[in-house]
């Protein structure tokens, strides 16, 4: 798959887990990828995992998508380097962990669907006025989740964002595919990530058997679905969404639920 060589990529939230994983991945094809995180000291950490990985064909540019400043000034450095922007890889997100719905506070559902929803829209909108003046326009690829269409507890505004999202990936491919831009998405189920480092063996093997595959994805899997929508082999592919799940949105009830 290697047709990535001198492409730019950006990815947010590339600074650890799979936002991680994907940049590295790019650059194993030959791009050129602009990492970033929420704050220059994210951003470090996530620069230096690289470097200890052998990694260098990358910058850091730490950025509050939250922020429209923030997101103006990335896209300013972008364009003073490189000049333009062939793929834009949506991946920062507010995980929304902490609340149930009844004591969920206003500002806490508001402050997920900033990052998740607001967030994506002020990148893609920045990178598809740059995209727009190149004669490769270029491709987007958001980062949804499984949990758009099959709810998980206690999460209401992160599954809320994503189901909008979901709709947001759709408008943005009808209004920019007839401009030479598409847009796709790819939809994680569960991913191991350093989150998973902490669980009791126990409830790793539970959450196993809601996977008929019978293991997570890993940021690696991810990263090559990604791939693939942004590459050429899925030249034709616009507006559609890529379950990555372990066969998760398959499945009535795990093995263990008598039905």
């Amino acid at each position: 798959m290697n047709n990535f060589k001198g492409k730019i990529v950006l990815v947010t939230g590339s600074n650890q887990n799979t936002g991680l994983e994907i940049a590295a991945r790019f650059m194993d094809e030959g791009a050129q990828v602009i990492i970033t995180g929420s704050s220059s000291e994210k951003t470090e950490k996530g620069i230096s995992k690289l470097r200890e990985r052998g990694y260098s064909d990358f910058t850091g540019c730490p950025a509050d998508i939250r922020s429209l400043s923030d997101v103006k000034a990335l896209f300013s450095m972008i364009k003073e380097k490189f000049g333009r922007l062939d793929v834009l890889v949506n991946n920062a997100c507010n995980q929304g962990i902490g609340a149930s719905f009844i004591d969920m506070d206003p500002d806490f559902f508001l402050n997920v669907i900033k990052t998740n929803l607001l967030g994506t829209f002020q990148v893609s909108q920045q990178a598809v006025c740059m995209m727009l003046k190149q004669e490769s326009k270029g491709v987007i690829v958001n980062l949804g989740s499984n949990t758009s269409t099959r709810s998980i507890r206690n999460r209401t505004a992160y599954v809320a964002s994503k189901g909008g999202l979901d709709s947001l990936t759709r408008s943005m491919a009808l209004d920019l595919a007839p401009k030479g831009i598409r847009v796709n998405m790819v939809a994680p189920g569960y991913i191991y990530t350093d989150r998973w480092d902490v669980l009791d063996e126990d409830i790793k093997k539970r959450r196993r058997t809601n996977m008929p595959c019978g293991v997570e994805s890993t940021g690696r899997d991810v990263a090559n679905a990604v791939l693939f929508f942004a590459s050429d082999q899925a030249k034709t592919i616009c507006g559609e969404r890529m379950v990555v799940d372990s066969g998760c949105t398959i499945q009535l009830a795990p093995v263990d639920v008598d039905i």
